[in-house]
């Protein structure tokens, strides 16, 4: 038996060939797959927990592929590369690198010219890079992640909350913060800065 997956609204469908990357044969299950997922993402947080990040190492895209292999490299062959095909949600996929240098680039100029605040630049950041789908899957954990060093790292300013939640699970919870991406995805970031601080 292969392993069988349930998505939830706005989660991204892996194809056979991604699943086929699954370090652990004996996982056959959403659940067990959302907890190895997360003991991986804990072993990453501690991670950032104990490295101090500079602008200049953040904004570049090893650093987006590091922090992605940390999360999910021991779930996943293909952590920490960039997808090879479209989704059901982001850009092109041949579009990936170049996208995401631009979001590189603007937000070392947000920063540098104090273009919004800490929390705006960061949100922004987390929305972007979501909205491009640099990975198969992990997408919305790594990009809340990033977010949260560039508020730490940055900024020197407290993380976000969002909401105590890893928004795996389908609830009211994960309900808003879809609303407040939708909502992001139409030039208002605000619900989004809400949610995160919440």
């Amino acid at each position: 038996m292969g392993l069988e997956l349930k998505y939830s609204d706005g989660q991204t469908p892996l194809d056979e060939e991604e699943k086929e990357g699954l370090k652990i044969k004996s996982i056959t299950t959403q659940g067990e797959l959302d907890e190895l997922e997360q003991l991986n993402i804990e072993k990453a947080v501690e991670w950032t927990i104990h490295t101090n990040f500079k602008l200049e190492r953040i904004f570049t895209e090893k650093f987006v592929k590091d922090l992605h292999k940390k999360m999910y490299g021991d779930v996943w062959k293909w952590a920490g590369e960039f997808r090879k095909s479209n989704k059901n949600i982001g850009i092109e996929w041949i579009q990936i690198e170049i996208e995401l240098r631009n979001l590189l680039d603007d937000a070392k100029y947000w920063v540098e010219n104090n273009t919004f605040l800490p929390e705006e630049i960061s949100i922004r950041f987390k929305h972007r890079i979501v909205s491009i789908h640099c990975f198969p899957n992990g997408n919305g954990r790594h990009s809340r992640m990033i977010a949260d060093i560039i508020m730490e790292s940055v900024f020197d300013k407290e993380i976000f909350s969002w909401n105590q939640s890893n928004m795996v699970k389908a609830d009211d919870v994960r309900k808003e913060y879809i609303a407040a991406l939708r909502k992001a995805d139409n030039g208002d970031v605000n619900p989004l800065i809400k949610f995160a601080k919440k």
